[in-house]
């Protein structure tokens, strides 16, 4: 793909714009953007959990993904490259989507996984994190394919997709563990 020409002139809403893109920074920090980005996604993971509720953490999470792809999308205008790698929105709203695959366990036994009750399903979180970052990483098909789309739509397409698959993974984990420890009790 031709790169994108770079913006010649910042304004304030466009560096505005370029720093929420980069996560607040995490984007700039090495090795790894992307994973540091993943970071700063599990502290939104942690934020979105302190409401009560799937209606909320859910809303919030598709709100945040709508509003990422054009945060992308002008962002890689800004940088005049085509998917920057300072770019870790992408992975910061894909988090609580990875996190969801678990969280889903809890809403339907009528919970929520609160913060109080962190020490239950801390691990969850990192093994939502870990196969995230692996599915993020690999970009197995059809994964691979969704960065084909221009702008901040396969900007964000992807990571979406990795973390789709991580949440049925982890919610598919949880299921299992959950019915192997009711049948041995």
């Amino acid at each position: 793909m031709n790169p994108t020409p770079p913006e010649t002139k910042a304004s304030p809403a466009s560096t505005a714009c370029l720093w929420i893109a980069q996560g607040l920074g995490a984007g700039r920090l090495h090795p790894g953007p992307g994973t540091w980005g993943s970071v700063v996604g599990v502290l939104l993971t942690l934020v979105l959990l302190a409401f009560p509720g799937p209606i909320p953490y859910l809303a919030a999470t598709a709100l945040l993904v709508l509003v990422s792809i054009p945060v992308c999308d002008h962002a890689e205008k800004i940088l005049g490259e085509t998917d920057p790698g300072s770019v870790v929105l992408d992975e910061i709203v894909a988090m609580p989507i990875a996190f969801s695959g678990y969280a889903v366990h809890w809403w339907l036994a009528g919970s929520s996984p609160s913060l109080g009750q962190i020490r239950y399903w801390w691990p969850a979180l990192v093994v939502s994190f870990v196969l995230f970052r692996i599915f993020d990483i690999w970009k197995p098909w059809p994964i691979r394919r969704l960065q084909s789309f221009h702008g901040g739509l396969g900007i964000v397409l992807d990571d979406i997709a990795a973390a789709l698959v991580s949440a049925a993974l982890l919610g598919l984990g949880t299921v299992v563990l959950f019915y192997t420890r009711l049948a041995t009790a």
